[in-house]
């Protein structure tokens, strides 16, 4: 397959040199996917790597370009010699009404956890929760991949292996790795702890009805922030309180799915217990590019980076930007190398406040570091 081995040569021509590929991914657009086994061979056999992970994704993403749509593949190959890299294939197991996860491995302190998952299979969110549960900190980085868009058509690849179900990942112990994570937001009004709530019903902030408290927020706005309002508010929930202050990159954003006038209450996609902090926040192209900056230069920091993956939401790309091309520019601009890849994915996953979440509309990143 010429496209699967010119983008492998691209990879092997991105600084790796005469060392040996230990771990590559292959990223395939929906226009590949009977043809996944092919490509997934001919990049083992131009790369030779230790391990080969990939899947179909809606859109690939490589060096500075997004592919949203049309036919691609994006390859991504790294040398981590003194990295313990384990490879996995989870599944979703049915017995008596009850769905659990068999697969997955035993996590020993591990520097990351790569996940390709196929949405119509797999229960992600619950194993996210148990993991989060089971471990203190949990760096797990990848996304949804909805492959031909509809159940039993995704490839997920696996060193010689091609699944049509479940979720394949990577488990990396010895690596010099840091996660990102951008949920491109802008906050909006004060913070707030919740005083009173059930579930994913929140019935007072700050000892106020819900309702009347963000009402409230609204109106001491601006009329720039007013408008971002009217086109959708988002509820930022800090996972991690043991700071004295919160930035943005603290809160967990989740949507704000209704409100009820009668009892004053907010509902929210996610579960929130009292003594929380939450705050509304808005999304749009400025906030996003500035958050992703803001994210990528807080996880960086003085390290030089050698690469990365990306993972990005379908909803991000020219839906949000005015541009083509954005996340994946502004990774390459503040990495200072082109040897990132990935793909567009219905769904990212990545930490927040060390623990690992599903997310929309995020950009979420694993960077490599020299050493």
């Amino acid at each position: 397959m010429s496209a699967a081995i010119e983008a492998a040569r691209e990879a092997r021509g991105g600084g790796l040199g005469p060392a040996g590929v230990d771990l590559a991914f292959v990223f395939l657009s929906p226009a590949h996917l009977e043809e996944a086994a092919s490509a997934a061979e001919a990049v083992r056999e131009e790369l030779a790597p230790r391990h080969l992970l990939g899947c179909v994704a809606e859109g690939v993403v490589a060096r500075g370009r997004e592919l949203e749509e049309g036919h691609g593949v994006a390859v991504w190959a790294a040398a981590l010699p003194d990295a313990d890299v384990e490879l996995f294939h989870a599944a979703a197991l049915v017995a008596d009404d009850e769905v659990s996860v068999v697969g997955f491995p035993e996590l020993d302190q591990p520097d990351l956890v790569t996940l390709l998952v196929d949405p119509f299979s797999f229960p992600v969110v619950p194993l996210l929760a148990g993991l989060n549960e089971a471990y203190e900190r949990v760096p797990v980085v990848g996304g949804l991949a909805v492959g031909g868009g509809r159940p039993g058509a995704q490839a997920l690849i696996l060193d010689g292996e091609v699944h049509d179900r479940g979720a394949v990942g990577a488990v990396l112990a010895g690596a010099p790795v840091v996660t990102c994570v951008s949920q491109g937001c802008r906050p909006l009004g004060r913070e707030s702890v919740v005083t009173g709530c059930e579930g994913n019903v929140v019935y007072e902030l700050a000892g106020r009805p819900a309702l009347e408290r963000l009402r409230t927020e609204i109106a001491s706005l601006s009329v720039e922030e007013q408008a971002l309002a009217l086109r959708g508010l988002l509820a930022g929930i800090v996972i991690d309180e043991n700071r004295p202050e919160y930035e943005v990159g603290d809160f967990l954003m989740r949507g704000l799915l209704g409100a009820d006038e009668q009892t004053g209450a907010l509902v929210l996609g996610d579960t929130v217990r009292v003594g929380q902090t939450l705050r509304f926040f808005a999304r749009d192209a400025a906030s996003a590019d500035a958050d992703l900056r803001r994210a990528l230069a807080g996880g960086i920091g003085e390290a030089r980076p050698a690469g990365a993956l990306l993972f990005t939401c379908n909803g991000r790309g020219t839906r949000m930007f005015p541009a083509a091309d954005h996340d994946a520019g502004v990774v390459g601009e503040l990495l200072g190398t082109q040897a990132h890849a990935g793909c567009f994915c219905s769904g990212e996953i990545g930490p927040v406040g060390g623990k690992a979440f599903l997310h929309g509309f995020t950009a979420t990143l694993a960077v490599f570091l020299e050493r």
